[in-house]
């Protein structure tokens, strides 16, 4: 947003201007305040037209009698998609994500510090989303017979989700035929995803003798089903309690955000809209939220697992009223290293 010379330009910087002011001290922003402390190059009155004309477009507004002016929803958004740049990450700070996230031992262990990380990095309310199952590739099927008539299959996927299903079997099986079934079913599904998986299934019965095929169909219904299910999808909040924190930043009760926050399947129908945005950082803006209770609330959002192929979003979810660049390269950051971590 730097100034040009031109009107448009110049009010762009005065709109910025006002944004990382109200950003910082949480007060309405002047035309005196905004001269003094910006280099605007021009006089308060100037800035006082300029301002009129930013208020006129709904990029600014007067929220109270005093001359002061805040930014709307609109002018965060006009902010954010004229970011030229994102100022990076510190030294420290990057040093800081690699060490504690290449300290963990399991998937599980990864999501919950990089949860956990990125509250910390942006004092804001983090959110991952574990790999989608529909969106990982089979790295190992392992069939394991227990008790009784009964298998335990267990789905390993590319991205470290372990899971494990039991399946009833209608009839005995013998090793033999297991070891055959299970050799051939990893063969014919490695690195495939849900709808590569379908067809390699179906091509595979004739490889089988007759009393064979019932076992693989049923093995590979079960396959289908979990690889499938919706309700498979999880994501971990960490850093609820810095929203009480700030609790001042929100012009409104807090109240409905932490209940909005608590509904788990508001969150996996907010990422799953942000979604289709995945191969960058998104932002969401106040009303652009879809849920009420998220009004008065911003979210970042980046894709992370293979470059240009995200199996999950992970985000950072505040006030309107936040630090846009440093919580972008916060998240795009910590998106790029759970990316390694999952992909090596």
């Amino acid at each position: 947003m730097s100034t040009h010379g031109t009107a448009a330009d110049r009010r762009l910087d005065v709109l910025r201007a006002i944004v990382e002011d109200y950003v910082t001290t949480r007060e309405p922003v002047g035309s005196r305040v905004l001269a003094e402390r910006h280099r605007l190059g021009v006089s308060p009155a100037t800035i006082r037209n300029d301002m009129a004309v930013l208020e006129e477009e709904g990029l600014i507004a007067q929220p109270h009698t005093s001359a002061g002016r805040v930014p709307t929803d609109k002018g965060y958004r006009l902010f954010v998609d004229r970011l030229a740049e994102v100022k990076p990450l510190s030294q420290p700070e990057r040093r800081a994500i690699t060490s504690f996230l290449d300290g963990a031992v399991d998937l599980d262990d990864v999501i919950v510090r990089a949860s956990r990380l990125l509250a910390h990095l942006t004092q804001q309310v983090a959110v991952v989303q574990y790999p989608s199952l529909r969106r990982s590739g089979l790295r190992h099927l392992e069939l394991v017979p227990v008790e009784g008539s009964r298998l335990l299959v267990v789905v390993i996927t590319d991205t470290g989700r372990v899971v494990q299903r039991t399946l009833e079997l209608s009839s005995d099986v013998d090793e033999e035929s297991l070891a055959r079934l299970r050799a051939r079913l990893n063969a014919a599904c490695l690195g495939r995803r849900l709808p590569e998986m379908r067809t390699a299934l179906e091509s595979l019965p004739e490889q089988f003798v007759p009393e064979e095929r019932p076992l693989l169909r049923e093995i590979s219904d079960l396959l289908v089903h979990t690889l499938g299910l919706e309700s498979d999808e999880r994501i971990v909040l960490a850093g609820t309690s810095n929203l009480a924190r700030s609790g001042m930043r929100f012009e409104h009760a807090l109240r409905p955000v932490l209940e909005a926050l608590e509904e788990e399947v508001v969150l996996l129908g907010l990422l799953t809209e942000m979604t289709e945005d995945s191969a960058g950082v998104a932002v969401r803006i106040g009303h652009e939220m879809p849920h009420v209770g998220l009004s008065e609330t911003s979210v970042v959002t980046a894709g992370y697992g293979a470059e240009g192929d995200a199996v999950a979003l992970l985000g950072s979810i505040g006030p309107t009223r936040m630090d846009y660049p440093q919580t972008i390269a916060a998240v795009r950051a910590v998106a790029r290293y759970l990316t390694r971590i999952i992909t090596t």
